[in-house]
């Protein structure tokens, strides 16, 4: 199959610009196909980001707080990309781990190649812009969720939006995301199964 995944992802998520097979070519010999097992890590804490499209499988991101307690900051579906932004961008070690919750395929490439892509074909440029204003609006709805939205309605919108999730998550990862104890989640998963 070659690397189609990754740039049918790239022609559906360039917006209003034409690309050209060449430019496509060009985008995809900077990705690297890899595959990881399930519990594979792609990023550990204290090592530098790469760039990873998800073209299959579930990754989870995480930390540990204060007291140790490993908290899940994201869940990411295929047809996503995953990356610790500030370790990726201000090439520092991460804080945060990438995790694979399934067997994964990704297209990865690292920070000299993406940079090199965005300054030499206008049409990565456009793509990249959009996936930055994707994934931050992610994280924001997400900050913005934990203040304003009940445990029950982020437990409803992760259901409606991401279901399959429960399929590969651990439902104690799946507490720490939604910012609640396990048993928080078995009540609301309880009577949510009454509606």
């Amino acid at each position: 199959m070659g690397k189609e995944q990754l740039i049918n992802f790239i022609k559906t998520n360039i917006p209003n610009i034409s690309v050209t097979q060449t430019g496509l070519d060009t985008i995809a010999a900077h990705f690297e196909e890899i595959e990881f097992s399930r519990n594979e890590y792609l990023l550990k804490q204290g090592k530098v980001s790469d760039y990873y499209y998800l073209a299959e499988g579930f990754i989870r991101a995480f930390t540990f707080d204060s007291e140790g307690n490993e908290i899940t900051t994201f869940f990411y579906p295929a047809g996503r990309v995953a990356f610790e932004a500030s370790s990726f961008f201000l090439r520092e070690p991460s804080t945060e781990y990438l995790q694979a919750i399934s067997d994964c395929k990704v297209y990865a490439t690292n920070f000299e190649k993406l940079n090199l892509l965005f300054h030499s074909v206008p049409e990565f440029r456009e793509f990249a812009r959009g996936m930055l204003v994707r994934e931050f609006v992610a994280y924001k709805q997400r900050t913005l969720a934990m203040i304003n939205k009940s445990a029950e309605e982020r437990y409803a919108n992760l259901v409606s939006h991401n279901s399959e999730i429960f399929q590969h998550a651990q439902l104690k990862h799946i507490a720490s995301y939604l910012g609640v104890t396990d048993t928080s989640l078995s009540r609301i998963r309880k009577e949510f199964a009454k509606k």
